[in-house]
């Protein structure tokens, strides 16, 4: 378990502490294990090594590990007892006491043995990864509580899917990518020296460039377990990789880095690199 001494306050997130309160009373009331995903759990990480969020939400995001709609049914019921009333999204709640929203994602059986009708409730729902990426949770622990999160290169496989599934509506996620990688070379550096030294042999040295092939390969981890993850994010990276005047994610991180898009579309390159490294 990873130790946060920070307090709520730190994460810059208003009423994360009685929004994160509710959901763990329900979640331990049903035994239903959950996951603190997003920007909140990638401020969570970094805090860690006493990096703050550079941008503060109202959004809230869980993921929940579960085998039918019915149990989904009984949680709703539950926040709704606790004043999360369902808006447009059906897996959107929102508290007016807290101007606080919540994404609370299904995950689990419920994707295998309800296929149908998952998807026709939840039509606009993709949960691709969540399944592998959850099964290496870490828990971090903050004032009173245990949060389980996804590593960062998890949360970096969950950024790419959900960004290629609606990219007109997810900047963030590259933007929270982009924000990964330019903490992972100092936050890595022990293991780059031990496990990743070959890396360092670039002319010119950039360290943006390294850690971004080191993040690839962290990230390789969760497209060997998958066959449908591997497909979806090689062709995303593929795709952004086929021409760097017409790459959507080197157009944002030039854009965000004040950089030519050169240099972008090689920080995407030393990615793919890593991710299709064969250790």
């Amino acid at each position: 378990m990873s130790i946060l001494n920070q307090t709520y306050k730190e994460l810059a997130i208003p009423y994360f502490k009685e929004t994160f309160d509710c959901i763990d009373e329900v979640m331990q009331e049903f035994k239903i294990p959950y996951y603190l995903i997003g920007v909140s759990a990638i401020a969570l990480e970094l805090l860690k090594e006493g990096i703050k969020p550079n941008r503060g939400t109202k959004d809230i995001d869980f993921a929940v590990m579960i085998s039918s709609l019915k149990e989904y049914d009984k949680i709703t019921d539950a926040l709704n007892a606790r004043g999360f009333k369902k808006v447009a999204a059906p897996w959107t709640f929102y508290s007016e006491q807290f101007k606080v929203a919540i994404d609370l994602l299904p995950f689990g059986e419920i994707e295998e043995n309800f296929t149908d009708n998952f998807n026709q409730r939840y039509t606009d729902l993709h949960v691709l990864g969540f399944k592998e990426v959850m099964e290496e949770a870490v828990q971090v622990k903050i004032e009173e509580k245990v949060a389980d999160i996804p590593p960062l290169p998890g949360m970096v496989i969950l950024k790419l899917i959900a960004w290629s599934d609606r990219p007109e509506e997810r900047e963030n996620d590259l933007s929270d990518i982009l924000r990964i990688i330019q903490h992972y070379y100092d936050l890595k550096w022990d293991e780059i020296i031990e496990l990743h030294y070959d890396t360092l042999d670039k002319d010119p040295f950039d360290q943006l460039l390294i850690a971004a092939e080191v993040l690839g390969r962290n990230s390789r981890l969760y497209l060997k377990k998958s066959e449908a993850i591997s497909a979806r994010v090689l062709k995303v990276l593929g795709n952004n990789l086929e021409d760097a005047s017409k790459s959507a994610i080197a157009k944002d991180w030039a854009r965000k880095l004040d950089k030519e898009m050169e240099y972008a579309f090689a920080l995407l390159g030393a990615f793919q690199k890593g991710i299709t490294h064969e250790i």
